[in-house]
């Protein structure tokens, strides 16, 4: 079926934030235009930054159920708006027959090969997992060691911060976080947790090239569905 599924709730507003992005995406000048999405919103998945951390519960029953949700529902891609849980990527792929987009190769596709350092802005649990680095040597592109702990820090904050509801406080921790990233020779920053972006429009980029990683799995999600035509008047369930 001609149907996007978006396993959200990692948390709640960047699933929002998602969405939204992939309508501003859309190009479609009437409700009959923009493509059929099935939001799955489950927000009592286990912390996955603590899992791979082996400080919390197993969430991949869980994320396995979820990926099941929706390929019951009848979905023909799969985009989930979390990067931690991407950590379970190869399982998840696994269990579903609709394809499973995976945030970090859309992000680091943005990027420009050889031009850019890049210093990746995670929950520790993402960055601990290597996807996100494993990606970037692929491709060739510099990166900052992840081992600033008073950098870490900040991002630690911004995210609990956009979790709690806090957006405002998030910036200001994002801000200082990309000041030092600054500082410690980055050219570009991989906002390589869905809560970042949110904290980002009450902070400065300091000069960095901000790479967002809901907006460019948005993007590969909208440019999916469009090259199959799901956005075509006349689609009925």
């Amino acid at each position: 079926m001609s149907l996007i599924g978006v396993f959200g709730g990692m948390g709640p507003s960047a699933t929002v934030d998602f969405m939204d992005k992939l309508v501003q995406l859309t190009p479609a000048s009437r409700d009959q235009e923009h493509l059929p999405v099935v939001v799955a919103n489950f927000p009592h998945i286990p912390d996955r930054s603590r899992a791979i951390l082996g400080q919390g519960s197993d969430p991949l029953p869980q994320l396995l159920k979820g990926i099941t949700f929706l390929n019951e529902a009848g979905v023909g891609v799969i985009a989930i708006p979390c990067n931690s849980s991407h950590h379970w990527y190869e399982q998840m792929s696994r269990a579903s027959a609709a394809h499973v987009l995976h945030i970090a190769r859309s992000c680091v596709a943005a990027l420009q090969e050889g031009s850019e350092r890049v210093a990746i802005f995670a929950t520790r649990g993402t960055l601990v997992s290597g996807f996100y680095q494993r990606e970037l040597r692929a491709r060739g592109i510099d990166f900052l060691a992840h081992d600033v702990q008073a950098l870490q820090a900040s991002v630690d904050d911004c995210i609990r911060e956009v979790k709690a509801g806090k957006a405002s406080a998030g910036g200001a921790s994002l801000d200082r976080a990309l000041r030092r990233a600054r500082e410690h020779g980055a050219t570009a920053v991989i906002m390589g947790c869905t809560e970042l972006p949110i904290a980002a429009r009450h902070a400065t980029s300091h000069g960095l090239r901000l790479v967002d990683s809901s907006l460019e799995l948005a993007r590969a999600t909208v440019n999916y569905a469009l090259e199959r035509g799901w956005n075509r008047p006349g689609w009925e369930v």
